[in-house]
């Protein structure tokens, strides 16, 4: 028995407890609370973490009181803090035991289906992840398909929010929102269909094991070391914060414009449903990412081929979940024009081009020797001269901003 195997080996000894006719059920309802369990967990400490680093770049402590709770019946009392590790749990209690108000004049039905139907549609995604070399959920042979399906009807619960909140800061977050689905679900897709087109499916188990494989024993082969992979590796990151809501992109609930927009209405449990489902989807997205592009659950060198594959997958998305509080960190909001100029007048002409070079490389795979370094000069121009030219015509038209009623 190794590390590799052994929760496959506990899920089918405990499978094996129940008669013939269940075990379909049980081994599906496993994987269900198995994910919602680790993800849950996961959430809980991407907040603690997201909340110290931005108090750390922002020269301040972050939430460091919460500790364990003194119980009068143990002799003694563990006096440190977890340097507030337990803060997560803290809110857990308080968002259920505040009051839910909802606005008379709100659709009730709407106003209480939003929160629910995001959640539901965010914990989606992670069906189709192939968590490590033996863990995968389901297996699809579309499942990249499904993910986006699934990932799209998220946006919808916003605007259903928006407009059963019957309030207009609500209603103008939702119609933001659906103009961000527009804008950045087409760059999001067309930067992982050069993917599927060199490797020739849709299934993500088999688009990880295609990265498998060192070349000089060193650099693995993984898609974001090719120069479309690369290209495609930053689109995927911008339309993925865009589609997340995330900071840059984070117009539908800007609360300097919109005092949070479709969560103006929510209080309690409903907002904090709306809270984890943002937390859910950049999650699942971070895993689409290193499925894609980082090589899945494969170790980066082969010495280390050791360790779990499923620990493997877990460290890259923790790293990507870093990066995403890191750029939350740095970068200012846009605004809903620079949003949707920066997708329609870059990101997607980027995309289309990278598609083409993704079917240069594939034409090309056959080249050896000296025509090696043509095929990688050659793959390279393709995405950086075009990145150069959009990226000084983006903004280099444009006159500063005036504003009418402001100084």
């Amino acid at each position: 028995m190794s590390l590799e195997t052994l929760p496959l080996i506990v899920r089918d000894w405990i499978v094996a407890l129940f008669p013939d006719v269940l075990q379909w059920l049980v081994h599906h309802l496993l994987s269900i609370a198995v994910i919602l369990t680790v993800f849950g967990l996961f959430f809980a400490f991407t907040t603690i973490a997201e909340r110290k680093l931005l108090g750390r770049l922002q020269n301040r402590l972050g939430p460091n009181r919460a500790g364990l709770p003194k119980l009068s019946i143990l002799p003694f009392h563990l006096k440190h803090k977890l340097w507030g590790l337990s803060q997560p749990f803290a809110d857990a209690v308080k968002a259920l035991t505040k009051e839910d108000v909802v606005p008379d004049a709100a659709d009730k039905v709407l106003h209480f289906l939003a929160p629910v139907v995001i959640v539901a549609f965010s914990l989606l995604g992670f069906a189709v992840l192939p968590f490590g070399r033996h863990l995968i959920p389901v297996e699809l042979d579309a499942g990249l398909l499904y993910f986006f399906a699934a990932g799209t009807a998220t946006e919808l619960a916003i605007f259903m929010a928006g407009w059963g909140s019957r309030n207009k800061y609500s209603l103008l977050a939702a119609m933001r929102a659906l103009a961000q689905l527009i804008s950045y679900e087409l760059p999001l897709i067309l930067s992982v269909v050069p993917v599927v087109l060199v490797v020739g499916t849709l299934s993500l188990p088999d688009i990880a094991v295609a990265q498998s494989g060192w070349t000089f024993g060193v650099l693995p082969h993984w898609h974001v070391f090719t120069p479309w992979g690369f290209a495609g590796f930053l689109i995927f990151l911008v339309a993925a914060l865009a589609e997340s809501n995330r900071s840059p992109f984070d117009l539908p609930e800007a609360e300097s414009e919109l005092i949070a927009g479709h969560l103006t209405e929510y209080s309690g449990f409903k907002y904090a449903l709306f809270f984890m489902a943002e937390y859910f989807g950049l999650t699942a997205l971070s895993g689409l990412g290193v499925t894609i592009f980082l090589g899945g659950w494969q170790a980066p060198f082969a010495f280390l081929e050791f360790i779990p594959s499923y620990l493997w997958f877990m460290m890259k998305l923790a790293g990507m979940i870093v990066f995403f509080i890191w750029i939350r960190g740095t970068l200012l909001r846009l605004r809903i024009d620079q949003l949707t100029r920066l997708s329609w007048q870059f990101l997607v002409p980027l995309a289309l081009l990278n598609l083409a070079n993704a079917a240069f490389w594939a034409l090309t795979a056959g080249w050896s020797g000296p025509l090696v370094f043509v095929r990688w000069a050659v793959s390279a121009a393709i995405v950086v001269v075009p990145f150069l030219i959009l990226g000084r015509r983006l903004s280099g038209d444009r006159a500063p901003r005036t504003y009418r009623y402001a100084s």
